[in-house]
């Protein structure tokens, strides 16, 4: 159905003409997180504000069934941003628009489209009083190709946590994709090399929940491209390397209430107020199922194993970072915040963020209260001391994390009806082909011996 311009699609629609924009792309993802675009002309822009775009959702991983395809996209004006590696060779460029998907039979948003499934989170928490901020802090890996162009696990320096060149060799592709982001609108907090070779992570600021996913989404994309440029590949898959540290996205989140930092309490434990300890409890209560969705493929649980940086235990801290959720260092109230350190970068953004707030806002709703905190290092107790402080672990794999998304009622509801069944769906399907598989080092341990 036609509708009248807005003033922000009057905006855009200039700044198309003004930085000689040729070719739009629309941008939304599916539900496994990969994203998907549609190309339209620059002239096709006042349309796609007006009317939408139509495409078959039944080619979209999850979507609909073939006889409900036809699906709208409808672009959101306030994530344009021309694509800082797209330049035609008579100077024109390429932008993007993230879109939220439209069910053509009603008219409303699509229930599968996971962009609306964190709409539907922030919603619940607006119904609350509250306004969800979030910044996450993605890491990944860079590799070389070869000869073919297909990526290789052979990384291209020998750098470590916080290295300078020469062991950081990948410097210059980290300061070309910060650029890239900056001119995308990104504000970059930090960047630095890893742990691990070859490793990297690059902070970007605070902002409300939904930016901050949209930013993820683009960030990945807008990382793999860059590096292309320099002929390499970047992957932010969990655990790309054997026995060294897998890659994560600890996510911190923070709720604010009048303009005021609902987590701060000056005379709290840790500054933390009963909001953000009730918020701590619910993650953690629901830390099982969440992991299904923040964790979601089968390769993300040998990153989730003692002794290599990563969270199994649930349980949090001021300081420990062993334990699923730490409280970090604030210098002033506004930042008092909470960072959940158990998801990896291989999730969709927008359903881990729409279940760690659905989680939260449970804990609240609920008054749960927070366990005492754990300063010690989780990964030297014993089970027996384990079992004393109470302290439960995280499913060992996909297989586990889907039995307990499929029991845990919130969480899947959190998801919706459509989202969850497709997702379940397919993560039981990715497990299965993983049981069946040989692994190289299954032959390489028996193939010989018995």
């Amino acid at each position: 159905m036609t509708s009248e311009l807005s003033a922000e699609a009057e905006e855009v629609l200039d700044e198309i003409e003004e930085k000689n924009v040729d070719f739009l792309r629309l941008q939304f993802t599916d539900i496994l997180g990969t994203i998907k675009n549609v190309s339209i002309t620059a002239d096709q822009a006042e349309k796609a504000f007006t009317e939408g775009i139509y495409f078959d959702g039944s080619s979209i991983n999850g979507f609909v069934r073939i006889q409900e395809s036809d699906m709208r996209l409808d672009p959101d004006p306030s994530t344009f941003s021309v694509l800082p590696w797209r330049e035609d060779v008579e100077g024109g460029s390429s932008a993007r628009l993230i879109c939220d998907v439209i069910d053509t039979s009603t008219g409303e948003p699509f229930e599968g489209d996971p962009r609306g499934v964190l709409k539907d989170a922030i919603e619940r928490a607006e119904e609350m009083g509250y306004d969800v901020n979030a910044a996450p802090e993605p890491e990944f890996f860079l590799f070389e190709e070869d000869e073919e162009g297909r990526a290789t696990t052979k990384t291209n320096d020998a750098g470590g946590y916080f290295d300078l060149a020469p062991k950081d060799l990948a410097s210059d592709v980290r300061r070309d994709i910060i650029y890239g982001l900056e001119d995308m609108g990104f504000d970059i907090e930090a960047s630095h090399h890893e742990v691990a070779q070859g490793q990297h992570e690059i902070n970007f600021t605070y902002d409300d929940a939904l930016t901050t996913a949209d930013n993820v989404a683009t960030f990945r994309s807008v990382v793999r491209a860059i590096a292309a440029e320099h002929d390499l590949h970047a992957t932010f898959m969990p655990k790309p390397i054997p026995r060294i540290n897998g890659s994560g996205m600890h996510t911190h989140i923070s709720l604010f209430q009048d303009g005021e930092n609902a987590f701060h309490d000056d005379d709290g434990q840790f500054n933390l107020s009963e909001t953000a300890q009730s918020f701590i409890a619910g993650i953690l209560d629901h830390a099982p199922a969440i992991a299904a969705v923040t964790n979601p493929t089968v390769n993300s649980y040998k990153r989730l194993v003692p002794g290599y940086e990563a969270p199994v235990y649930v349980a949090w801290s001021d300081r420990n970072r062993s334990a699923l959720i730490r409280k970090p260092a604030a210098r002033t109230p506004a930042a008092s915040r909470i960072e959940a350190r158990f998801p990896d970068p291989s999730c969709n953004p927008y359903l881990a963020f729409a279940a760690l707030i659905h989680a939260g806002l449970d804990g609240i709703e609920r008054d749960l209260e927070c366990d005492d905190p754990v300063r010690e290092n989780i990964y030297e107790f014993d089970e027996e001391k384990r079992d004393e402080y109470g302290i439960t672990t995280l499913p060992e794999n996909l297989g586990e994390a889907v039995d307990e998304l499929e029991n845990d009622e919130v969480i899947s509801s959190a998801l919706g009806e459509h989202v969850f069944e497709n997702f379940v769906e397919a993560k039981r399907q990715e497990h299965k082909e993983y049981l069946v598989d040989v692994s190289q080092w299954e032959l390489d341990q028996y193939l010989e011996k018995f």
